[in-house]
């Protein structure tokens, strides 16, 4: 998987693309998987997630709901377990999805914005 920053590609002296390793490269999948819309994939009909759909859902649902879709999303990653998911925002704007992940002996947490 190729490092990525800020949604731009890293490059490396004379442009050559940097790849991600080790947590990078995990957390790159893991905010791709969480982003990306289920289905999208002609080839990979299982990757992605339906967090795209919570804006279609009542609000009172969102927890419960992301919490499936994350799971769901990254239940092929070996040793990444979902601790806790958090949903925040919504009505008129972005609604912020906060997944704490545990990966060996680390903990980690992503953050990623979906659009209603």
């Amino acid at each position: 998987m190729l490092a990525l920053v800020n949604g731009d590609y890293v490059t490396a002296e004379g442009g050559r693309l940097v790849r991600a390793e080790g947590a990078q490269a995990l957390v790159a999948r893991v905010l791709m998987k969480l982003t990306a819309r289920r289905g999208s994939f002609p080839f990979m009909a299982d990757f992605g997630s339906d967090l795209w759909t919570l804006g279609t859902l009542p609000c009172t649902a969102w927890q419960s709901a992301a919490e499936q879709f994350a799971a769901e999303a990254l239940a092929d990653e070996e040793d990444l377990r979902v601790e806790s998911v958090t949903v925040s925002g919504g009505k008129e704007g972005a609604i912020a999805l906060t997944a704490r992940l545990i990966s060996g002996d680390e903990a980690f947490a992503v953050t990623v914005q979906l659009q209603q």
